[in-house]
């Protein structure tokens, strides 16, 4: 007799949220929410494909109450009401779950964690096993033999993963449960019992009549609380047990998986615009499932005009390389190749650790050129930006409409689930792992066929990449189309941008490796010195770099006031704690140990960050620095930039001026900066409607000053670099959510004058308190906010329980606006320059973006007709409600530019 398959039991209610929380906001042109129904149904197909031949039954919560209900009205009372937008989608998640062909089950009266109990219990009885999809921990105590659990990351919990994963045996889950407790269901479990005391309860006891038996031999506050709350346990043992044998209609055996109804799923796409899943289900249809794609590798002359003939057909190209470098110069090492949901390519152009049969290289290139440069031929790729200077290296240029697909889900959800590499798209949108990468560098030098396994993997690797980004796109832009803003945003500002990013990095920025070296020896005598007094002060010797030893000496030799401890008795060195020390007990004779260590720190970084580090990232081909520019890591669309990090290079001490002097332009030319003016707070302006601010950037007044002036009571005449010091912090404070807490410690002053100030500030500026209510309460309400040019930012927190994740994503709410215009306005004025620059030919060339200043080389000559021409774009670059003004300046390196 054949063994029986394992029968899936999906958690419906798991799947719900899991889907709920996980998707964007998906909705069809009509409004109406789909992201639930849409990760419902990615998450059964890749159930299906994971366990084929397998039967998935599908189990969820019946409406109305359960037995367990009747026993304890309070159980689950304390759950928020769902989300009206996940409410609405739930008949149309039944309904495509029996169109799929699965088995739906709900029971009245009881739990869908009981219906999946009975149905384990069935499947386990006749030797059947049984796999629970479920993030559910109660589910547990099902575990044994023939019964286990595959969680929301795909682990497979049998008994022996629940023994090392609670610390008890699946058949004390429901003693580990009861003593715990569940706030999620309202269990009331014992006071002060968490999973490591219950675990180690259970352990030695074994269950909860043993510990209740030995109750009097548990010490402290834990054993006091377990003889106050003993006798709510066996009613907590009651709900927390799942019933295995609830009378269903169909049992086990006749819940079996039919085909799909084409019919009915199709009209159920339709109607909820599954554009891409209707393709799939026409792609079935006609028999195009995944293993039938074929992946081939390109080896012959033949095979390459087949594939050229089928892009030149298709008139569009997914496109991911492989590439090495030799003397800091990248070398394609393989191309992968897309133009069709049922086949895909992979060109190999020599590889350093093995010898393979291939198409003539030069062949080959010539090939990719005709391709990759026909304007009449769109390209895919994800990350575009680093393909653009890979060919660009082997002097190819990459030509038509680019579609990267990394920033077009960026654009669609910057904070989306796993980020916007193509692997992590293929499971959003496909559910689908793609192939791990075994590709033919460093397998070895031998020779290999292409029959083989290993370049069957290079194959696999690279094609698969390439189809997954084809098959991806048009989901991506049926999304963006579904809403025009984000379309817009995509087109207009962020296509265009990598294009002028891939350009920057490409020409680099010039360094003087002397200044930076300098540098490096001035700050390893200043931190030899910072050493030797703390020395002195502390009379011995010991690691400033060591927060242990810190401790030491600060609050236990020193005597300094010292923080509170964690639970592991440490005492926190970290910089916000010295520099409260500092600032809040000048009168302590060891004060200035703190500081020494805070100059200490700054030192080391600059030396170890910039100084040491930079002179290594010079091309010793191009002489210049190639940082490579990030435009989807920032929640609010900022640029990031690494290897190296030029955003963050300190401006406010002199050391990190002299690491800007290291910047120098071309021969025979300058550099010149041209920075926003205070954009954030002029975003603020527009944004709150605010009128006293408004009117002081209209009047073109210092805004510190006026708000001095207005905080503090004098005449704008009369305010003084102390007063606007403590106004700017009290500006950009307010405007990323600073507390009174923050701004005391920020400017030295105690709470109540902070608050005092706060309120003043308020008073002065009411528009501004208006526009973070409003803000707050819209963010609730939408779960994300946008900005002025209809950028959206997600905020998957704004509804956490968590006070400080729910705190933090109302900061943001309020924030993420004001810096997602301010940084859409410098993208904008970026294109609209390097336009300007090319259109008039000019030889400067943009070298540095930095936040919101540009940098240019510009040659002599050149300089004052750029200014007049980029001061008049960058100035009209965001159509607000006050004034943009620029800053510019002209040195012979980044500090005097600056």
């Amino acid at each position: 007799m054949n063994e029986l398959k394992p029968v899936i039991l999906v958690d419906g209610s798991t799947y719900l949220f899991r889907a709920f929380h996980a998707l964007p906001p998906l909705q069809t042109s009509k409004g109406e929410p789909t992201n639930v129904i849409r990760g419902v149904v990615m998450m059964l197909n890749k159930l299906q494909a994971d366990f084929e031949g397998s039967n998935i039954v599908v189990v969820f919560d019946a409406p109305g109450k359960t037995f367990r209900d009747e026993v304890f009205p309070e159980y689950k009372a304390t759950r928020p009401p769902i989300d009206p937008d996940l409410l609405s989608q739930i008949d149309d998640t039944h309904d495509v779950v029996r169109a799929l062909g699965h088995p739906l089950v709900m029971v009245s009266g009881v739990e869908a964690d009981d219906v999946i109990g009975t149905l384990a219990k069935q499947a386990a009885d006749r030797g059947q096993r049984a796999v629970i999809s479920t993030s559910d921990k109660d589910m547990s105590q099902l575990v044994n033999e023939f019964v286990s659990i595959l969680d929301a990351k795909e682990n497979v919990l049998d008994v022996a993963g629940v023994n090392e994963k609670f610390g008890v045996q699946p058949d004390q889950i429901i003693d580990f449960l009861a003593l715990m407790g569940d706030k999620v269901d309202n269990i009331p479990g014992i006071p002060r019992v968490g999973q490591k005391t219950a675990a180690k309860w259970l352990v030695q006891y074994e269950s909860i009549d043993g510990i209740l038996e030995n109750q009097d031999d548990i010490k402290g506050k834990v054993g006091e609380s377990l003889r106050e709350h003993a006798d709510q346990l066996q009613q907590s043992r009651f709900l927390a047990t799942i019933k295995c044998d609830v009378e269903l209609e169909q049992g086990i055996d006749e819940l079996q998986n039919e085909p799909a109804d084409v019919e009915s799923l199709t009209e159920l796409y339709e109607k909820l615009e599954f554009k891409s899943l209707l393709r799939d289900l026409e792609a079935k249809e006609a028999n195009l499932e995944y293993d039938a794609i074929q992946f081939k590798t390109i080896t012959d002359e033949n095979l390459l005009k087949e594939c050229g003939k089928e892009i030149a057909n298709a008139q569009k190209v997914s496109l991911v390389v492989e590439h090495t470098y030799e003397h800091n110069t990248p070398r394609l090492v393989g191309v992968g190749l897309c133009c069709s949901e049922g086949s895909g390519f992979y060109l190999p152009l020599g590889h350093n650790d093995v010898t393979v049969q291939q198409v003539n290289h030069d062949l080959a290139l010539h090939a990719l050129r005709a391709v990759l440069e026909d304007e009449s031929v769109d390209k895919i790729g994800n990350n575009l930006k680093s393909l653009i200077k890979l060919f660009n290296a082997h002097d190819i240029e990459l030509r038509g409409t680019l579609y990267d697909t990394m920033l077009m889900s960026y654009v669609q959800n910057s904070v989306a689930s796993g980020g916007h590499h193509i692997g992590a798209l293929a499971n959003r949108f496909l559910a689908r792992e793609l192939s791990e990468r075994k590709t033919l560098t460093g397998t070895g030098k031998k020779q290999i066929a292409f029959g083989d396994v290993d370049v069957g993997q290079a194959t696999q690797y690279m094609a698969e990449q390439a189809w997954a980004n084809f098959t991806v796109f048009p989901q991506l832009r049926e999304a963006l189309e579904a809403e025009p803003d984000l379309l817009a945003l995509y087109v207009d500002v962020e296509e265009p941008f990598m294009r002028v990013l891939g350009r920057m990095e490409l020409d680099g920025v010039r360094l003087d490796a002397t200044v930076l070296h300098n540098l490096s020896h001035e700050l390893s005598e200043r931190i030899d010195t910072i050493q030797q007094q703390a020395f002195e002060l502390a009379d011995e010797k010991f690691s400033l770099a060591s927060p242990k030893q810190l401790q030491v000496i600060l609050y236990d030799k020193l005597e300094l006031p010292a923080p509170k401890a964690t639970k592991t008795g440490n005492r926190s060195t970290a910089e916000n704690i010295l520099r409260d020390i500092v600032l809040y007990n000048s009168d302590h004779p060891y004060v200035s140990m703190p500081q020494l260590v805070l100059d200490y720190r700054n030192a080391t970084k600059l030396k170890s960050t910039y100084s040491d580090q930079l002179p290594g990232y010079i091309n010793p081909q191009t002489g210049r620095v190639h940082t490579t520019y990030d435009q989807a890591n920032a929640t609010t669309g900022r640029l990031a930039s690494s290897n190296p990090n030029l955003q963050n290079i300190p401006i406010r001490t002199p050391e990190g001026r002299r690491i800007r002097q290291a910047f120098v332009p071309s021969d025979g030319c300058l550099l010149v900066a041209a920075d926003y003016s205070q954009i954030e707070l002029r975003v603020m302006a527009h944004l709150s409607g605010d009128e006293g601010l408004q009117s002081a950037f209209a009047a073109g007044l210092d805004i510190h000053r006026a708000t001095a002036g207005e905080v503090f009571s004098i005449p704008y005449e009369a305010v003084d670099d102390e007063h606007r010091r403590r106004a700017k912090a009290i500006n950009f404070g307010l405007m990323y959510g600073m507390s009174a807490f923050g701004l005391a410690r920020n400017l030295a002053i105690d709470q109540v004058e902070a608050k005092e100030h706060i309120e003043l500030y308020f008073e002065h500026y009411p528009g501004i308190r208006d526009y973070m209510d409003s803000t707050r309460e819209a963010a609730r309400k939408d779960k994300f906010v946008t900005t002025v040019f209809g950028r959206r930012i997600y905020l998957n927190q704004i509804d956490s329980r968590n006070f400080q994740l729910r705190q933090g994503a109302e900061r943001l709410a309020i924030n993420a606006p004001v810096q997602g215009t301010a940084a859409d306005i410098i993208k904008r004025a970026t294109i609209a320059v390097d336009s300007f620059l090319a259109n008039n030919e000019f030889k400067t060339k943009l070298i540095l973006h930095v936040h919101d200043e540009m940098v240019f080389d510009a040659p002599e000559d050149e300089v004052d007709r750029l200014r007049t021409g980029v001061e008049e774009i960058m100035c009209n670059a965001g159509e607000l409600n006050v004034p943009l003004t620029v800053d510019f300046g002209v040195g012979a390196n980044w500090d005097e530019a600056h």
